[in-house]
């Protein structure tokens, strides 16, 4: 693991190099985009680094000066296609455009409205809003994960706390940042009513209050629909649907679809997965729902002439991506070919 953290951090070192914009550029030059690719990015939130210091910052995917910069380039260089224009694609009524690309969003977090919408609406980018469904109506209401981080950033509670996992530190700041990390992906590897009965009895012992909710409300999000925001499902309670009963996980999915009608008007027959959590299972409960399209959270370009509508792949924007990484990831040689299923 020590080795995989000194290469993560030289890539991510290298990849804001003069050096490594030199490359891509001409990569980009030799580059030939294939009509059969279609790349779909995955941002999360845009905000300023330390502005919601509380709240789980790993979900952040870029500052406002970063994102601005990515979408004037795919503005400038790459065709986008909007929802209605990808249905058409899945549906076989138009070819997509050489070097594809679709923008998504994911969460609807506050921070949407004030910072992504309007660089995008600027630059006319097209884009499509997951929408947890059950968070809006309630704002009140956190994240599970950013619960998690507020609790343990602002508890005044030092030595360590009991977990399933074993005894956690919690006396210096990064024992509370590695502790943090520890129970997120561990939570993220539990049933759901089991991780969220673990995550209830950690934030008890630190003696915290909730922070507040950070999902957009119902009038923001209808805002948004008027100005050419596409919402689209993604669950009622962000609940992992691999780790619910069937039954379950259709009540996520009808409610979530339900929820967008009523609040909305509409609701179109696209899916994402709430982090990327699905089983065959699940897959097979959106297709019986009519869903056109479903997302999930595996990095790579997809190949249209073999690719799985309900399994589509997204290259997932974080807050260490510059602008010549993410121009890598959008060239036509490194697509990774995948079966039909």
């Amino acid at each position: 693991m020590e080795t995989e953290a000194v290469l993560r951090k030289a890539a991510i070192s290298l990849a804001g190099s003069d050096a490594f914009a030199r490359l891509v550029s001409l990569l980009e030059r030799l580059d030939r985009p294939s009509p059969h690719k279609l790349a779909v990015l995955m941002y999360h939130r845009v905000l300023e680094l330390g502005q919601a210091p509380t709240h789980d910052p790993t979900v952040v995917s870029a500052t406002p000066a970063q994102f601005e910069e990515q979408i004037a380039f795919l503005a400038a260089n790459v065709p986008l296609l909007s929802l209605d224009e990808l249905l058409a694609v899945r549906r076989g009524e138009a070819q997509a455009p050489p070097g594809a690309v679709v923008v998504t969003f994911d969460d609807a977090y506050f921070d949407f409205a004030k910072h992504a919408w309007p660089a995008l609406r600027r630059h006319r980018v097209p884009v499509t809003l997951f929408v947890p469904t059950g968070f809006p109506g309630d704002p009140t209401r956190p994240f599970w994960w950013d619960h998690l981080h507020h609790a343990l950033v602002t508890t005044q509670r030092r030595g360590a706390i009991a977990t399933p996992f074993g005894e956690l530190s919690l006396v210096s700041a990064t024992d509370r940042t590695q502790t943090f990390r520890l129970l997120r992906d561990r939570l993220k590897a539990t049933p759901h009513h089991q991780a969220m009965a673990i995550l209830d009895g950690v934030t008890a012992q630190l003696e915290v209050a909730p922070p507040d909710g950070s999902v957009l409300n119902w009038d923001e999000l209808r805002r948004l629909a008027g100005e050419g925001v596409v919402l689209a499902p993604h669950g009622q309670t962000h609940a992992l649907l691999d780790w619910l009963s069937a039954e379950e996980a259709l009540e996520e999915i009808r409610g979530s679809v339900t929820d967008l009608e009523r609040e909305i008007g509409s609701a179109p027959r696209v899916f994402a997965y709430p982090a990327g959590g699905l089983t065959e299972g699940v897959v097979e409960l959106v297709k019986e729902e009519g869903f056109e399209i479903a997302f999930e959270t595996i990095r790579g370009l997809n190949d249209l002439r073999r690719v799985d509508w309900l399994r589509l792949w997204r290259i997932n924007v974080g807050r260490r991506s510059t602008l010549p990484l993410l121009r890598a990831q959008l060239l036509s040689w490194p697509v990774r070919r995948r079966a039909a299923r």
